[in-house]
């Protein structure tokens, strides 16, 4: 038994030191952990079981049976983050550059599987060169196990992709399918097309990370959803998300004890609104200003900035947040604006996380490159994905809510639970300007002082629906309040609908405007 330990115990250091100590040495040189480094940081100490460790490839093309390492590439596994099982695959750059061949998505895709089985989150870290190109196609069938996973655990278990290297070809549409996407700043590249294949076929000279960095992702495309300054911060900011989302569909977000009374009320959210109603504020300030601590997670930080979602606790319990942000296009929905809250309250609605609107929007952003981007199509994936949500639903209309963009952000007339107004709000169907040159084409044209009279109308209107006393009285808002009283009647609103019961039409699946 002595011999046979002994065995055991070289075995387990072969397959601990994964390519070979010369290449963890230029890993560390680069600043990067390993696959398993990343790995125990990740989890609680000592709660990380691996799985499937000693597999190794089983092809002999291209002399690749003389390059065989146990656990072919990618570490597998499950452990705990703050107390709560997660499952994880990493990549392992040291091992033929943690390219994935037949055995490399067989483990990936066995413990995609155990995910699924046991409802616990499933997060992968990718650091790969891409397909194995001597394994030919089952290297393209591994890809395809797992994207079908992908789809099939969408909504049911979060799954979380983590870019802490390379990530190219195929292998970019795993992460494309998961729930978030993480990036380090400047370390990790996530596209279809290399530089190379671009410079060949276009003739365009590309930087990595002007092609798929973090910046790029997290700004222009819209594909990243976090950045970390390097990969602990970028891990800590993955457990940190973590502590928001339920294990499953089938589970509640947990609880976090909180010494923020439910019912403190900041004097600073009277004095949050200007008095000028085209001037802008910080939405980001009201909002932390509400929630438990003023601890609010914001995701897509960099990109689509007109609108602003993320995480936050009400009296300990986990919410979606959707805010307009009038500091940048006045608020208005745009193309990318829309995507970009559309996909979270979809994400929301999943896993059970209550939904809290605050509404400052004067509409849809105007012009052909809207329109021509298709603005009717993605601006319809914003009301489509408000009206299917059957989590509780709760909007605050601090000021502007003018036209189809009142209706599309989480109304009334789209299943909004309990609507909220500030003295401040306006709810028309467009702005007092537009208004009267519209209604007053005629008589403007005709007037002796046309400016005079438009002064007198406009003030007209305002004194009409520059508050929110006619949407009251039709019961399109549940009660005009106080700024100073959101935190508490949002809370005790937020309890009044715990067990909130909503069944949609039986159907396979709706068809939202892709």
């Amino acid at each position: 038994m002595k011999n046979k330990i002994k065995d055991l115990r070289k075995l387990r250091e072969l397959k601990n030191v994964g390519g070979g100590e010369d290449k963890i040495k230029k890993r560390h040189s680069q600043g990067k952990m390993t696959a398993r480094e990343r790995v125990d940081y990740f989890f609680d100490p000592g709660t990380f079981v691996e799985l499937q460790g000693y597999v190794q490839h089983r092809s002999s093309n291209f002399g690749l049976e003389k390059k065989k390492f146990y656990g072919d590439g990618v570490i597998t596994g499950f452990g705990k983050v703050d107390d709560r099982i997660v499952y994880v695959y990493s990549q392992d750059f040291t091992i033929l550059g943690g390219s994935l061949g037949e055995m490399h998505a067989k483990k990936v895709v066995n413990v995609m599987d155990l995910a699924m089985k046991a409802g616990a989150p499933m997060v992968g870290i990718n650091d790969s060169g891409g397909a194995r190109i001597q394994e030919g196609i089952s290297s393209l069938a591994g890809y395809g196990d797992i994207f079908y996973r992908n789809t099939m655990a969408s909504g049911v278990i979060p799954q979380i992709s983590v870019i802490l290297g390379p990530c190219a070809g195929g292998a970019v549409y795993s992460p494309g399918i998961t729930d978030f996407i993480f990036q380090t700043d400047k370390t990790s590249h996530l596209f279809v097309t290399g530089p190379e294949v671009i410079k060949a076929v276009n003739k365009e000279e590309v930087s990595f990370d002007d092609l798929g960095g973090a910046e790029t992702h997290s700004a222009i495309s819209g594909v990243t959803h976090f950045v970390g300054t390097d990969e602990k911060d970028t891990l800590d900011k993955v457990k940190e998300l973590l502590s928001y989302l339920p294990s499953s569909n089938l589970h509640e977000p947990p609880r976090e004890m909180t010494e923020d009374p439910y019912d403190r009320m900041d004097d600073k959210l009277n004095e949050i609104v200007p008095v000028n109603p085209n001037k802008p504020y910080n939405i980001k300030t009201l909002i932390e200003l509400v929630v438990d601590d003023g601890k609010f997670l914001e995701v897509h930080k960099n990109y689509a900035q007109n609108i602003v979602v993320g995480f936050a606790r009400m009296d300990g319990k986990s919410v979606g947040i959707i805010a307009n942000n009038p500091g940048v296009f006045a608020g208005t929905l745009d193309v990318n604006a829309s995507v970009k809250a559309a996909r979270f309250i979809r994400f929301c609605d999943s896993f059970n996380i209550p939904l809290i609107s605050f509404v400052d929007v004067p509409g849809f952003l105007p012009g052909k490159d809207q329109e021509q981007l298709g603005i009717i199509k993605h601006g319809a994936k914003l009301l489509y994905a408000y009206s299917e949500a059957t989590v509780p639903k709760l909007t605050v209309i601090t000021r502007k809510s003018y036209g189809g963009a009142y209706i599309v952000m989480s109304s009334k007339h789209l299943g909004a639970d309990i609507v909220l107004a500030w003295p401040t709000a306006e709810i028309a169907v467009m702005g007092p300007q537009g208004a009267i040159n519209v209604i007053f084409r005629k008589d403007l044209s005709t007037a002796e002082q046309p400016e005079s009279l438009r002064e007198r109308l406009i003030q007209e209107y305002k004194d009409k629906f520059a508050n929110p006393k006619e949407p009251a009285a039709f019961g399109y808002i549940d009660d005009i309040i106080m700024p100073v009283e959101t935190r508490p009647l949002l809370i005790k609103a937020l309890e009044s609908l715990e067990n909130k019961s909503l069944s949609i039409p039986r159907k396979k699946h709706g068809n939202i405007p892709l």
